[in-house]
């Protein structure tokens, strides 16, 4: 397929943005929180349950054929995208946060005890800080969290204090979803695994923006969101080492899951499907793929320039704004910009937005550590990706400009 470098025809190709049109036009800057669909993705759901709609792994017939076809091609290609050696490396989850829950019970489950440390970070959402505490309180096992510098960074001195052979599991997020802000993953990974430690990777803010190469990485583990990489929700990768994989127990019991089982006891399948239980989201996962197709069709330095563009012009505007002030000023960062306009909360600005027809992100962003840590209620949060352009950034500043006068 040929690559797209033309950046705004893309625009056109979701509907719920194209049709907004000029008379009501929709500036939908929450893309963090989830993305638009592309009509390929949207069409793809619909062909399945239209034309082959029946369960996978399980029959004889034609339709059950079709089926499992295109789910197990839509993990290959899940595969291709985080560049995994096996297909069976990837686990399909109902997102980020169960892929982390799935190794906070089966891998953290089975390893740790009590004095072991589990090491995250201060910018973490929410989904990579609770299953944690969780871990801990089942196993004795103690949390830490590395700071942040007053840019909206991971603290890499404090990060090499916490760090000890004591460290066993590393779980970090490969960009902020409240700042934007990416982390040094590549080299946080390599001096954990020095310590022995086992490193999960949350990528469900960079999969839409960053290419992904876990074994260039070298990551233990890597979860991600289906909806926040234009694909539906519902639907999620876990992808992990085969050997740690092979090693873990499963985590929920049912049908797949299962090679043998009498009344007395069960053998479980191989992998993926140990920890595929129960009839998987089969159109999500389909969907997902198309997902996939579509983001593998876009030129990725056409991307990135276009993003970077974007954010560059939305910072620059934002920051001539009188009493508007950006939170997060990370070196490397991704296509968010947070901030707050003095003497207003967060909610009531993103309220009087969305009356303007601009969908923007109000509060703590699942992130409550980090605004703890900034000594702030919460932000606004604007995020943008490949269909917004610089008119949505000229719409964003004449809406807070309305809102800084109405307040």
């Amino acid at each position: 397929m040929k690559l797209a470098t033309d950046m705004a025809a893309l625009r056109d190709d979701f509907p719920l943005i194209a049709r907004s049109g000029n008379a009501t036009p929709l500036t939908y800057l929450d893309s963090a929180a989830t993305t638009q669909k592309p009509r390929s993705v949207i069409e793809s759901i619909c062909n399945y349950y239209l034309h082959d709609n029946a369960n996978v792994h399980r029959a004889a017939h034609a339709l059950a054929d079709r089926a499992t076809s295109a789910f197990e091609s839509a993990r290959r290609k899940a595969q291709a995208f985080v560049g995994a050696v096996h297909a069976h490396e990837i686990i399909w989850t109902r997102g980020t946060t169960e892929s982390i829950n799935l190794v906070a019970h089966s891998y953290a489950g089975s390893r740790l005890t009590a004095g072991d440390e589990i090491l995250i970070s201060v910018l973490e959402h929410h989904s990579n800080i609770v299953p944690w505490q969780l871990a801990a309180q089942r196993t004795g096992a103690i949390v830490k969290a590395i700071d942040v510098n007053d840019r909206g960074e991971l603290d890499q001195d404090d990060f090499a204090r916490k760090l000890s052979d004591r460290t066993k599991i590393l779980a970090i997020g490969h960009v902020s979803n409240a700042l934007g802000t990416i982390n040094p993953i590549k080299t946080m990974i390599a001096a954990a695994h020095a310590v022995g430690a086992v490193v999960l990777i949350d990528g469900a803010q960079a999969a839409a923006h960053l290419p992904i190469d876990v074994v260039d990485l070298d990551c233990d583990f890597y979860a991600l969101s289906g909806h926040k990489m234009f694909g539906p929700t519902g639907i999620g990768v876990l992808y992990g080492k085969e050997r740690l994989l092979d090693a873990m127990p499963p985590w929920q019991g049912g049908g797949e899951m299962i090679e043998t089982v009498t009344l007395e006891r069960t053998t479980f399948n191989r992998l993926p499907y140990k920890f595929e239980a129960g009839t998987p989201d089969i159109a999500g996962a389909i969907g997902l793929g198309a997902a996939i197709d579509y983001l593998d069709a876009i030129d990725p330095a056409a991307l990135h320039a276009h993003e970077s563009k974007i954010i560059a012009m939305a910072r620059a505007r934002l920051d001539q704004l009188e009493g508007v002030r950006i939170i997060g000023d990370a070196r490397e960062r991704t296509a968010v910009v947070s901030f707050m306009i003095d003497g207003s909360h967060p909610q009531d600005v993103g309220t009087l937005l969305d009356q303007q027809s601009i969908a923007v992100r109000s509060g703590h962003h699942c992130a409550m550590p980090l605004m703890q840590r900034l000594g702030i209620p919460g932000t606004v949060r604007a995020s943008f990706c490949l269909y917004n352009s610089e008119r949505d950034v000229d719409r964003l500043v004449a809406g807070i400009d309305k809102v800084r006068a109405f307040l």
